[in-house]
């Protein structure tokens, strides 16, 4: 896939893909949104602070961007939890360009940068397995092919992390049948968190059997939206109107 590194606002890296005519990433900040988007609203890092394990699924898995910040949040705060992070990515970017990604200004271990490199050097099409922090137990599961293809026995996630393309260049990612998919490698607690807001994205969310919410969005996006099929979890966001965002969906309003 053609693509191009760009630097964000906030000094870290994002890619854009000439393909899909997006960037990867916020232009206005690449890790500032992750942080905000994937880990502060959703709780991850609170998470950790009780958690015996923690499963990630990631549709996206992009710079690796969420991955490098995960293992960062590990190590500055010595945690020794058991993760297991998943991710899905169809058209990964080649080893020579994740060489000029640069992270090292949001990361407390700035050393982590530059495992990304190897990690895209080796993947292969189909199920990939990396271990590249060897004080850390952390497997990173990187499924190199399309969301339609991905099939798994073992994913039962804490968070989901739905990170493609935006509705109107990937929609086959936002679709109900991608939601239930997302619910099968679920538990009830799950939480599903997106930088997207878009009203056809929730709508396929709840048609899906998700309880859905909106949040404040990151640097300049007024919202993003959270996912939980236990409503408990969504307690403290404002919750979106299921039914009719359902019954707009059945009517074809987001076709």
């Amino acid at each position: 896939m053609n693509s191009s590194i760009h630097q964000t606002k906030d000094g870290s890296s994002t890619v854009y893909s000439e393909s899909f005519n997006q960037y990867y990433h916020n232009p206005n900040g690449a890790a500032s949104e992750s942080l905000h988007v994937f880990f502060e609203q959703p709780g991850v890092f609170s998470f950790l602070k009780e958690a015996p394990t923690l499963t990630i699924l990631e549709v996206g898995f992009g710079t690796g961007l969420n991955f490098l910040l995960l293992l960062d949040y590990l190590k500055e705060h010595d945690l020794q939890v058991p993760v297991r992070f998943f991710s899905i990515e169809a058209f990964p970017v080649d080893a020579e360009t994740a060489k000029e990604f640069d992270f090292t200004g949001h990361l407390k271990k700035p050393h982590l940068n530059t495992i990304l490199p190897d990690i895209f050097r080796d993947l292969q099409p189909g199920m990939n397995s990396f271990k590249p922090v060897d004080e850390l137990d952390v497997e990173l599961i990187v499924f190199q092919g399309k969301f339609e293809d991905f099939s798994s026995e073992d994913v039962e996630a804490d968070f989901i992390f739905h990170d493609p393309f935006s509705p109107g260049v990937n929609g086959e990612l936002w679709t109900d049948e991608a939601f239930k998919k997302l619910a099968s490698f679920s538990q009830k607690d799950t939480m599903l968190t997106t930088y997207c807001a878009a009203s056809g994205a929730r709508a396929a969310m709840a048609v899906a059997g998700w309880k859905v919410a909106r949040a404040r969005g990151a640097l300049g996006k007024r919202e993003m939206t959270l996912a939980s099929r236990n409503a408990e979890k969504l307690e403290g966001f404002k919750r979106v109107n299921e039914e009719r965002l359902i019954h707009r969906y059945k009517e074809g309003d987001f076709s």
